[in-house]
């Protein structure tokens, strides 16, 4: 692809782990690529970011480490490395009852305005 490549913008919409871990794999590797990419949970989706984070204690963790695959702690690792935007929805957390207070330092709560603008011309993969 000729020139800089457009953004990427993933909207996580399920709490469960391998869409979630998906959703991580694919932003990593997109940024990883050089691409800027903004990672946007919603409603369930918004369990990726608490801060006691249920995702990586779910058996399947096990069973990737296991098979050397990076899990959930690692893949948000790498996220914040490459500099990754992470956002909650604001309604999405409403929706769910999760305080703002209950994410990890450093997500973002804001509205899917804020995804669309971050997004542009760029594509978005919903999971």
């Amino acid at each position: 692809m000729a020139g800089k490549a457009p953004p990427l913008g993933i909207l996580l919409l399920s709490g469960g782990h391998e869409r979630a871990h998906y959703a991580l794999v694919l932003a990593t590797g997109a940024a990883a690529l050089g691409r800027a990419v903004t990672l946007f949970a919603s409603n369930a989706g918004c369990r990726l970011f608490l801060a006691a984070a249920p995702l990586p204690q779910e058996p399947r963790e096990a069973l990737l480490a296991a098979r050397g695959v990076a899990g959930i702690a690692e893949l948000l690792a790498a996220a914040e490395e490459l500099g990754i935007r992470r956002i909650a929805c604001e309604a999405g957390l409403r929706a769910e009852a999760i305080p703002p207070e209950a994410l990890q330092p450093g997500v973002e709560v804001a509205g899917v305005v804020t995804l669309l603008a971050a997004i542009g011309e760029g594509q978005i993969v919903t999971l």
